[in-house]
């Protein structure tokens, strides 16, 4: 027998579920539907009185039931079973999902979902504790007179009254408001705002303003998917431009554009030469890509000499482990023939510091990668890079994980790929790896899991981490003079993860920071300075033009230990880049100022985020700067016993001699085939 959710329907305040029962057995009884938290195990059960007849069955649910405060608790996965006792025994069957429900409002602070698991099983979650100043809309787009708005009109299924969508100028203060009307759908509203009313060369922010029962409410309007799929530009007769954009809390910004005057259409004829030459840059690396993939099916054979190639980033790097192996290597056993896998951009690097080096998608790469003994990369190379059998191939991988990977995301939302291509590519490629480097036993469970992976694993740490151990503080002292940073500050580093929800479209990524420079520099502007390390797809979305004096910008920087080292504290949010400061025993500050959003939205976690983290969190920016403070009075972590007992978990095994270790396990390999 088989149980699908296939329905759900508003009913006043509950909520009425509809299961399709599959090859039902002959006669039953007692049957109930179990509901089981995923996390703090809790359990409710609700009778079946309501069979329509013996292949449908429905039961209502108060979402209050499936909520509660014990240990803090905010996000519930309710696992749904369907039970029933037999002439001769009690079943219990895991509910399936053919229905898969939209974001619906339970009040201003929660709401639930029904979604399906990886391995199609009905999942109910609820989240509470929302910000209670967002209201998430389901489009924007522009036509070319009208902003058009579409959103949910009900809250728990009472009615939003006096509904009205508010722009606000940044600059003046000023406010349109327009009302709402009944969309397609009797659940939706819909609003649509004349073009034509925006200020000429304004910005404005989206609000909404309604009433629910007695309650009035002014919330600022968010989408917490990607602009992708959406109508984000628009010109106006005279030539003005209108744009929507995403800033960093999710919140709708529209942006207004006089008509350029000649002086600026003559400067812009550059850049729409530049956008011809790109183009047809676009149309040469597609041909090169057929012409690569034709080369690597011809026949080669290995050299002679053991060669080994190193990659990192997928060439955009000479960094991380594969460089720290690559040094050890280097000086331990010169007579072999090392190789660096590069973007062109890096030929003057390499040249400069005498590294080895071979242009990616040129026609010596493949020549090179293919007569090669090893691969040494931290990332994957493209599907179509034929590995012969005869080359050992070992991922270092890059970074311990604590957002989920591979096979684990249940839902990809990335440009250019679906959830199924995804996890097929990335199996294929685990698949072709000969050795994978982990730091501890966390990741080993992992990478067996989300890669499929079911060849060796070292379990040594990561090689770029022996620098962070057998650094001394003259060293430090050096690398501070050498990278421009004052010796008489404290440093402070931040080193947010890159979001998948940051892009807006295919080649388009958005960001800013989200907190301010001002409030920063008036507090700890003195006597601080601030590094920051983002994502290369978004660094260059940033402008600190005026914040110079305090503000470093090293993104672009090769090695991100140097960084590590010179700095007093960490400031991050979901990147793995914690795991690798702990060793270092110094302050960490959590600041996931979308915490809710990226959690219910995006790939999820494999730790407890609120309770496993070994440091403070902040969740606004006035916690960040109070944050702050305490971690620049408190320098060494040695002491915390909640900061020690994740470094025993994380960071022990490191005894700062990971790349020998790595070294030996390839010499070894060298030594066995001869």
């Amino acid at each position: 027998m088989r149980a699908i959710l296939s329905g759900l329907h508003q009913k006043k305040k509950k909520q009425e579920l509809e299961f399709e029962l599959i090859d039902v057995p002959g006669s039953f009884d007692n049957l109930r539907v179990m509901f089981l938290e995923t996390s703090s195990l809790a359990s409710v059960t609700v009778p079946v009185r309501r069979i329509v007849d013996n292949n449908l069955i429905r039961i209502q649910i108060d979402p209050d039931q499936l909520q509660f405060e014990a240990f803090g608790q905010s996000e519930f996965a309710w696992q749904l079973f369907l039970a029933f006792n037999t002439a001769d025994e009690q079943v219990i069957l895991q509910v399936e999902s053919e229905y898969l429900s939209d974001r619906h409002q339970l009040s201003l602070t929660s709401y639930y979902q029904v979604n399906s698991d990886a391995e199609g099983m009905a999942v109910f979650n609820i989240h509470t504790q929302q910000p209670e100043d967002e209201f998430t809309i389901n489009s924007v787009n522009l036509t070319e007179d009208q902003l058009s708005i579409t959103g949910y009109n009900r809250i728990n299924g009472q009615a939003i009254k006096n509904q009205k969508i508010i722009l606000k100028t940044r600059e003046s203060g000023g406010k349109l408001a327009y009302p709402t009307s009944a969309g397609t759908l009797k659940t939706l509203f819909t609003a649509n705002i004349p073009l034509s009313d925006l200020p000429t060369d304004s910005i404005e922010d989206l609000f909404v303003e309604y009433t629910v029962g007695t309650q009035e409410i002014e919330q600022r309007i968010i989408l917490t998917r990607s602009l992708e799929g959406q109508m984000t530009q628009a010109i106006l007769p005279g030539g003005r431009m209108v744009l929507i954009e995403k800033n960093i809390n999710n919140g709708i910004v529209i942006k207004e554009f006089p008509a350029p005057s000649l002086g600026e259409k003559v400067a812009a004829l550059p850049q729409k030469f530049q956008a011809v030459a790109d183009l047809g840059r676009t149309i040469q690396d597609k041909l090169n890509l057929q012409r690569m993939r034709w080369l690597f099916k011809s026949g080669h054979r290995p050299y002679e000499q053991p060669t080994i190639v190193f990659e990192s980033f997928g060439g955009r790097q000479v960094s991380d482990s594969p460089y720290a192996i690559y040094r050890l290597f280097n000086e331990l056993y010169p007579g072999f023939t090392f190789v660096w896998s590069i973007d062109r951009s890096l030929k003057k690097f390499c040249k400069q510091n005498q590294i080895p080096f071979v242009v990616r998608r040129t026609s010596k790469w493949v020549r090179t990668l293919e007569k090669s003994s090893y691969w040494i990369s931290n990332a994957r190379f493209p599907a179509w890079v034929k590995k012969p059998s005869y080359v050992t191939y070992i991922q270092t991988w890059h970074g311990t994980p604590l957002k989920k990977l591979g096979l684990d995301i249940e839902n990809v939302a990335m440009p250019g790929t679906t959830t199924t291509k995804y996890h097929d590519n990335f199996v294929k490629e685990a698949n072709r790896w000969d050795a994978l480097i982990s730091p501890n036993d966390y990741s080993t469970q992992i990478f067996r899991s989300a890669f499929g992976f079911n060849n060796q694993i070292l379990k040594v740490g990561y090689p770029r981490n022996d620098e962070l151990i057998n650094t001394d503080p003259d060293d430090i002292r050096a690398l501070k003079e050498q990278m421009g940073i004052p010796l008489d500050k404290k440093v402070v580093l931040y080193a947010p993860t890159y979001r998948d929800n940051q892009f807006a479209e295919k080649g388009k990524y958005t960001f800013e920071l989200p907190f301010s420079l001002d409030d920063f520099r008036k507090q700890f502007g003195s006597d601080t300075v601030l590094i920051l390390r983002m994502h290369y797809l978004i660094a260059n979305a940033m402008d600190i033009s005026d914040y110079t004096d305090f503000v470093y910008d090293f993104s672009s920087h090769p090695n991100i230990s140097d960084l590590y080292l010179v700095s007093d504290m960490l400031i991050t949010d979901y990147s793995s880049v914690f795991f690798d400061y702990a060793y270092l025993k110094r302050p960490i500050l959590f600041y996931p100022y979308d915490y809710h959003l990226y959690k219910d939205e995006l790939r999820g976690f494999y730790l407890d985020y609120e309770k496993d983290l070994p440091g403070q969190i902040a969740h606004n920016e006035s916690q960040l700067l109070a944050g702050i403070s305490d971690c620049l009075k408190h320098p060494d972590m040695s002491d915390d016993t909640k900061f020690m007992k994740f470094y025993n978990r994380f960071c022990s095994i490191d005894d700062g001699l990971s790349s020998l270790k790595v070294v030996n396990y390839v010499v070894h390999q060298i030594e066995k085939n001869g």
